[in-house]
């Protein structure tokens, strides 16, 4: 389908003066390039506020060097600035887990990594903040919501202060955010000032200290000072953060910085069917703007033929940022919504009939919740499904099955690929209902014969049961169980393809010995793991505090963690056994700790053959948000971070 330039946001003062336009309503800053698709917040924002009849005009990618052009081309809006920084938080986004500069950004257009600055929430606030002191500036995206309140930063080695601090803003939006921004314009549209928005749900704004009453049901954090000062206060502060990140009725929280307040308030109730298909369904082109023609954009060709059926996650994994960003609660799309969605993809110049993927921030969420709703309004679990899975949580794959069958019958569909990150603990839950069982063996079934484009992606993320716990993620002898499951479906069906599972080396509570006996046990499944990840510490996770604090933020009992260069690499060797260059240093390491049991398995003689079935041989990725999984929380932008710890709003 054929795409005029006005058919996107303008991005420039020519296609503003298309439109008809003196002045824009709303002026976005994205440090993503401009891909007009649901999967990219900066587009989901943009498009939220001009079904409401605004006019909006979005600049990514700006130069922030030398005279700032791109900051004053557009003029000032007449309601505010947003700043949206991105799918991903943009140091995960530029650097590894060594602070390696990465040699490719995916949201920029051939993959430059030089189209955006550190920060760029802050940057770009500072900016605006100069040239044009009096309009007010909004914040969000995963940047800021993972940066609301005091938090860890991994790349500076520091305990910094609220994003609201640095940046100068007026106000920041958390979490995904159509329902907050769109009542913030409508707001300031009716004449109020951004300084007298005090109650709107979702949003977080700094205060003087002698104009905050403290409410009874209000949670007082440690002041940022008090854990710059002490360790144990920050770990602490943590849990309520998370706790109240996951509740259906939060509290509002408060922390004292510098003098003032940081106030967060409670979020919106999570999003219905109804709301979360209107979103999906505004008028997106679903491509990146003519402007980036002839270019690739990395994360765009990674999702575009893929499509998102719901949000949040409730597995609450402790190194992962999406309960911080979407919450645990799941907002499922309607299967026609998602229908509509798929029939667009099927008229895209480029589709050859394969979907890439049907998936949210866990594959196999969709469509599930709590029986009794009254029980959800009071639980403060972080997790529904550990340390083990909630008995009120209905984990039925039948609305997930009609969904599949609905979307292969579709004409010009050849098949549709699952190619997010499967929970293989609710496929082998057993439940107080057979027709769930039932259902869950099914969807095993259907999604290993009809749904894997030859390798099927979970995440075990380690063997030790003690470091399984720290990060709340189930026994390895259950991945051990569906592996036999996947195994039995292939023989089966006369199928050959590959489980890929995810590991993490250096994670609290991972010592030298547990990477070495997690080697052991995958070479025993024959799994020769290539690429490995190390642990990411990322803000507002636990694995983070635990990280940095050395307590854990619910028991304050000591965590080792891995932290120098020399006691990661001991870890991440063990990833790579069967490579003869390593045994001289695997067999020093395990001599070192005391498990020179282990040598003869894992090191054996030169020449001698190794053991592990080259046809199962693993190249293993730690995925999305983002420690950034999210796979594209590219959300698949907007609805997952990219890599396991981010998502978008």
């Amino acid at each position: 389908m054929e795409y005029r330039l006005s058919d996107f946001l303008p991005t420039t003062k020519k296609e503003i003066e298309l439109r008809g336009w003196e002045q824009a309503d709303i002026i976005l800053f994205s440090a993503d390039a401009y891909v007009d698709h649901p999967a990219f917040g900066a587009a989901v924002i943009g498009r939220t506020l001009e079904h409401e009849g605004y006019r909006v005009a979005i600049v990514p990618q700006p130069d922030w060097h030398g005279d700032w052009r791109d900051f004053k081309k557009l003029g000032a809006p007449r309601l505010f600035f947003g700043i949206a920084p991105g799918c991903m938080d943009s140091m995960v986004n530029k650097y590894t887990a060594n602070k390696r500069l990465r040699s490719e950004d995916a949201y920029s257009p051939d993959g430059r990594h030089d189209m955006r600055p550190e920060y760029p929430t802050i940057v770009y606030s500072q900016i605006l903040r100069q040239l044009f002191p009096d309009v007010p500036i909004v914040l969000g995206g995963i940047e800021a919501s993972l940066r609301r309140l005091t938090h860890y930063d991994y790349w500076q080695d520091s305990l910094r202060k609220s994003i609201l601090c640095d940046s100068g803003a007026d106000l920041l939006i958390y979490g995904m955010g159509e329902k907050p921004t769109a009542a913030l314009a409508a707001r300031l549209a009716a004449g109020e000032s951004i300084s007298d928005i005090r109650d709107l749900p979702q949003t977080a704004y700094l205060t003087a200290a002698d104009g905050m009453p403290i409410g009874a049901g209000d949670i007082v954090l440690h002041s940022h000072e008090e854990c710059l000062a002490d360790k144990r206060k920050q770990a602490e502060n943590f849990r309520h953060i998370e706790e109240e990140s996951n509740r259906m009725h939060a509290s509002r929280i408060v922390q004292a910085v510098g003098g003032k307040w940081v106030v967060v308030n409670p979020p919106y109730p999570p999003m219905t069917t109804e709301e979360l298909d209107a979103s999906y369904d505004l008028p997106y082109t679903r491509l990146p703007h003519p402007k980036y023609k002839g270019k690739r954009i990395p994360a765009y060709e990674m999702i575009k033929h893929s499509v998102n059926i719901h949000r949040g996650c409730f597995g609450g994994c402790a190194f992962c940022t999406i309960s911080a960003h979407q919450g645990k609660f799941i907002s499922s799309r309607s299967k026609e919504s998602i229908l509509r969605e798929v029939r667009q993809v099927t008229q895209m110049d480029d589709f050859k009939g394969y979907i890439s993927d049907l998936g949210g921030p866990s594959a196999n969420m969709y469509a599930m919740h709590g029986r009794d709703l009254s029980l959800c309004d009071r639980c403060k679990r972080p997790s529904c499904i550990n340390p083990q899975v909630c008995h009120n949580l209905d984990t039925d794959h039948s609305p997930l099955l009609e969904l599949y069958h609905a979307v292969d019958a579709l004409p010009g569909i050849k098949k549709s690929f699952i190619g997010s990150g499967v929970r293989y603990d609710l496929l082998l839950h057993k439940s107080d209902d057979e027709k769930c069982d039932k259902a869950a063996r099914q969807y095993t079934e259907e999604l290993v014969c009809r749904h894997v484009s030859g390798r099927l992606k979970v995440a075990p993320e380690h063997t030790s049961e003690g470091v399984l716990r720290l990060m709340r993620k189930p026994s390895f002898r259950l991945f051990e169980e569906f592996k036999k499951v996947f195994d039995r479906i292939n023989r089966d069906h006369n199928l050959n393809q590959q489980l890929i599972p995810y590991f993490i080396s250096s994670h609290p509570g991972c010592h030298e010995a547990d990477m070495a006996e997690l080697a052991v046990r995958t070479k025993r499944l024959n799994f020769h793991l290539e690429q490995v990840q190390d642990f990411t510490p990322t803000p507002m996770t636990v694995s983070t505090e635990a990280w940095y604090t050395g307590l854990h933020p619910y028991t304050l009992e000591h965590v080792y963690s891995a932290k120098s260069q020399s006691e990661k690499l001991a870890q991440r060797q063990y990833f790579f056994w069967y490579k003869p260059e390593e045994s001289r240093n695997i067999e020093r390491s395990l001599r070192a700790i005391g498990r020179a049991d282990l040598i003869q398995e894992l090191c054996p003689r030169r020449g001698r053959p190794q053991t592990g079935n080259p046809a199962t041989a693993t190249n293993v990725k730690h995925h999305k948000d983002e420690n950034h999984r999210t796979k594209h929380n590219a959300q698949k932008p907007h609805g997952r971070e990219r890599g396991r710890n981010h998502r978008n709003g």
